[in-house]
């Protein structure tokens, strides 16, 4: 079941590089990290994440937290077309301009959760910042840019594929675009058709020039983080790899089906901001299985794994075991 929203208040943030738009529900409460948001490619803040926030399983949540998206350079809804030959900024300049974000609401800390390019993004600020940073999800990581074989068949991709469909392989595998024909259908009209789609491209161009996240368990993430991603997901492989690498003291990484707000709620419950009384409560079992969506709209659906332990209801202190959650 969905909801409805806080009425939202909408921003342009001037940075070091530029404009962001920012999204706002709730209100610019300090005693509580704020939760922000990143966007992958081909989306912006409103298509990624507001029906997640909609469904009503996230509503304590809502209510508790004050909510910030961000819209990358160019991408939110209604912009206008940068001009040929603009010069959009790079990956780790759009980490740069996150900092300014804050600073306008007052916000001492955030909770990040990013998605595909969103995820790099939030990354490279955390690194930057690791004390604004309470929490980390990352959803559909990919640390690493292409190796030479991956570079050679994405430079033949771009002279056979429409920028569109350039995307689309991003966001979904082949098995996905095969089991989610109506969905993708829909992505496919959006971009294509976008008054902004020259602004879509150079997101994507600077997303695929970005540099190697170095990710050590002993210096990066200062903070918990909670890695996402699906069975059949383009970046699986990435996401993996990127696990590895993570302090397995602090790290969660879930290939999940249907739901991402239960996991989150029980991330954000073992961080300390939701008392186990109003959580739903975990089952008994050593063993059941979590559900989520890619675009947060519950029509993509996942295969992932929890690992975590289950300790009476309560967040475990260490994400080394399995858990089960009822959804």
């Amino acid at each position: 079941m969905c909801v409805t929203l806080s009425p939202s208040q909408e921003h342009s943030i001037e940075t070091p590089h530029g404009l962001l738009h920012v999204t706002l529900h709730g209100t610019s409460n300090t005693r509580r990290p704020a939760i922000l948001t990143f966007h992958d490619v081909g989306l912006d803040s409103k298509s990624c994440f507001s029906p997640l926030f909609k469904f009503e399983e996230m509503q304590e949540i809502v209510k508790n937290f004050t909510l910030v998206h961000i819209d990358a350079p160019g991408q939110e809804e209604g912009a206008t077309a940068y001009p040929m030959g603009y010069q959009y900024p790079s990956m780790e300049q759009i980490a740069e301009m996150i900092p300014a974000v804050l600073t306008y609401f007052n916000f001492r800390t955030v909770i990040g959760i990013g998605v595909g390019s969103g995820s790099y993004i939030l990354s490279r600020f955390t690194m930057a910042h690791p004390d604004s940073v309470e929490g980390l999800v990352l959803i559909n990581m990919d640390p690493e840019t292409r190796g030479w074989m991956d570079w050679a068949a994405q430079k033949i991709t771009t002279l056979t594929s429409s920028i569109t469909e350039q995307i689309l392989s991003h966001l979904f595998s082949q098995e996905e675009m095969s089991a989610n024909a109506d969905l993708v259908r829909s992505h496919r009209d959006r971009i294509s058709k976008a008054p902004n789609l020259i602004n879509i491209e150079l997101f994507w161009r600077s997303y695929n020039s970005r540099r190697d996240l170095i990710i050590d368990r002993n210096s990066n993430f200062k903070c918990p983080v909670m890695l996402v991603v699906g069975d059949q997901a383009p970046h699986e492989e990435a996401a993996v790899e990127c696990n590895s690498k993570l302090d397995p003291t602090t790290t969660s990484f879930l290939k999940v089906l249907n739901k991402l707000t239960e996991a989150f709620k029980y991330f954000i419950q073992g961080m300390g901001y939701m008392a186990s009384s109003i959580m739903t409560r975990l089952s008994r079992s050593r063993t059941a299985s979590l559900s989520s969506s890619y675009s947060m709209d519950g029509e993509r659906q996942r295969s992932r794994t929890l690992s975590q332990s289950s300790q009476g209801g309560q967040m475990p202190p260490s994400p080394s075991h399995t858990m089960e959650v009822s959804c």
